[in-house]
């Protein structure tokens, strides 16, 4: 993956991380995307939150963003 697009994904996530830790939750999904059904952000946990911890790190953020 480029530099370029690292830089892109790491913009992303942070405006969608409102709160500056590092992670992005259920609620901020929500906040971000107030339309999105709630069995899409449930959808979106199953298949992104890799270590189960109910939160998305940058790099699972990567990960399901960069899947086909």
């Amino acid at each position: 993956m480029s530099a370029e697009r690292l830089t892109e994904l790491r913009s992303e996530f942070s405006a969608i991380d409102t709160d500056g830790d590092g992670f992005i939750t259920e609620g901020e999904l929500a906040g971000r995307f107030p339309d999105l059904p709630a069995e899409a952000i449930g959808s979106l946990n199953r298949d992104a939150d890799s270590d189960g911890d109910g939160r998305f790190s940058f790099e699972e953020f990567v990960r399901l963003m960069s899947q086909d």
